[in-house]
């Protein structure tokens, strides 16, 4: 079959091209802004990237089926031209997943606000350590896999279920089409804003997720959390929840964080299952690294978990952009950090003061995401970057598009964090502002110092320009 992927540059998409590729179709896509590393990508395994969106381009190509991406909407030529005729099918990238990848698989479906990512890469290497030859689709990029993106040939398909909607056709949280056997759902806030009127409407998604769990397959919780907790009961499959309470399935004990990493105990059902000793800092990522053990436990030893060897933990590096250390000295540190909700940003400075504790820490936070540069989370947000020694709050990312009552005030937030917590802290109306005068900062400041930049964007591109400028101050 010929496969046409509209949006193939999107990680998610992009990655998706490559496994239906890996099944032997034919496979090309359109995009606009190509750019490395997924062009790259693409065309090294022999897919065609079209420039723009051409109507006529399509209709003589005939593909077999056309995929529209998430990013995709109405208006774009290609999209109106498929509206109006009947000969070319299309469907969601969530729908392909349903149809093409997932069938006669086990799927592993990690939810949740937070982590994700994170959970998904741990399981998925878990998994191809162990030699069970698994699937993933992962929206990041793991340090310890070959790719994003593997089809494999076990039974166990791990994949992200993102609550976000499937297209602009299907509002449905793509995670509905998954097929899971094994669910996890890591936490549950309230959060794109955009598409979510509030947290009740978020727990109705999940309630319908929890719904297409099989009888015969396990839906694994954060027993922690009390927003999880009002999906419960699930009469109609095994469930297990994990945490640090001491009424979980999976209990964390003994977490303790130092400069070199972290290390934690797994007790399943009372008996010691494993002491794990890893690089990775944060009781955020202890907690997805059991909920991550237990998925890859239960679709390889369901009868006897604590047999799953989690030795291999202590290699696990991680993914990019998740306290990525861009640039180290004996003076500065500059880290890059994905996290983009007040209860991420939190716990990633938490961790930072774990593994840097000698160190003065400078944030950087770009309200960036549809929920991040609103208001919803004003408190939160002043809550959580109260950790910090500095703060430096960037452009609120498309300012103009939203009423000034509707928008996060950031100079309110850097008034407030000085007042009420004593941090010295500026607002910019621009990124480039914002690294003019940190650099401005770090040329003049004798104290060692951590600056870290929370983002799900690039920043304007000012992480980079600021390792640019430390390198060159450590030449001179």
């Amino acid at each position: 079959m010929r496969f046409y992927f509209m949006g193939i540059c999107g990680t998610a998409m992009g990655n998706a091209a490559l496994l239906i590729k890996a099944q032997g179709h034919e496979v090309l896509g359109s995009d606009t802004g190509i750019y490395p590393p997924m062009s790259n990508v693409l065309q090294d395994a022999g897919i065609e990237i079209l420039e723009g969106f051409n109507a006529e381009r399509l209709n003589a190509l005939a593909p077999d089926q056309v995929v529209i991406g998430n990013a995709i909407s109405r208006g774009n030529p290609e999209v109106e031209w498929l509206l109006n005729q009947s000969q070319f099918t299309y469907i969601s990238l969530p729908q392909l997943f349903n149809q093409s990848l997932l069938p006669g698989r086990s799927p592993i479906v990690i939810t949740g606000t937070h982590g994700k990512t994170t959970t998904s890469t741990i399981a998925s290497y878990l998994l191809d350590q162990s030699g069970a030859s698994p699937g993933w689709l992962i929206g990041g990029v793991p340090r310890d896999l070959p790719s994003g993106a593997n089809l494999g040939k076990g039974a166990s398909f791990v994949i992200e279920g993102d609550e976000y909607d499937s297209a602009f056709f299907d509002k449905r949280s793509k995670f509905i089409h998954y097929r899971p056997h094994i669910a996890v759902i890591n936490n549950i806030e309230f959060d794109h804003a955009d598409i979510f009127r509030d947290l009740a409407d978020v727990l109705r998604t999940f309630q319908h997720f929890t719904r297409i769990i099989p009888s015969g397959g396990y839906l694994l919780i954060n027993g922690d959390d009390a927003n999880i907790q009002s999906l419960l009961p699930v009469p109609w499959t095994r469930v297990h929840t994990v945490g640090v309470g001491e009424n979980n399935d999976l209990q964390i004990r003994n977490f303790t964080d130092a400069p070199a990493g972290s290390s934690f105990d797994l007790y399943w059902k009372n008996e010691l299952w494993g002491k794990v000793e890893w690089p990775l800092h944060g009781l955020f990522n202890a907690r997805n690294a059991a909920l991550a053990a237990l998925a890859s436990a239960l679709s390889r030893e369901p009868d006897s978990v604590t047999d799953f060897d989690l030795s291999c933990l202590s290699k696990f590096s991680g993914i990019r952009r998740r306290q990525d250390v861009l640039f180290e000295s004996d003076s500065c540190t500059v880290i890059e950090d994905f996290a983009h909700h007040p209860t991420a940003v939190k716990g990633a400075i938490e961790a930072l003061r774990a593994t840097y504790p000698d160190r003065r820490l400078t944030v950087c936070f770009e309200p960036r995401s549809n929920t991040a540069r609103t208001g919803l989370f004003y408190d939160a947000f002043k809550d959580a970057l109260s950790g910090a020694d500095t703060v430096y709050l960037g452009a609120v990312h498309r300012a103009e598009s939203m009423a000034s009552g509707q928008r996060l005030d950031t100079q309110r937030l850097a008034q407030e964090l000085l007042n009420d917590h004593r941090i010295s802290s500026e607002a910019f109306k621009t990124n480039q502002a914002l690294g003019k005068r940190l650099n401005q900062y770090f040329e003049y400041s004798k104290l060692t110092e951590v600056c870290v930049f929370f983002t799900n964007g690039s920043f304007d591109g000012i992480p980079q320009l600021t390792v640019t400028a430390c390198l060159e101050r450590s030449v001179k």
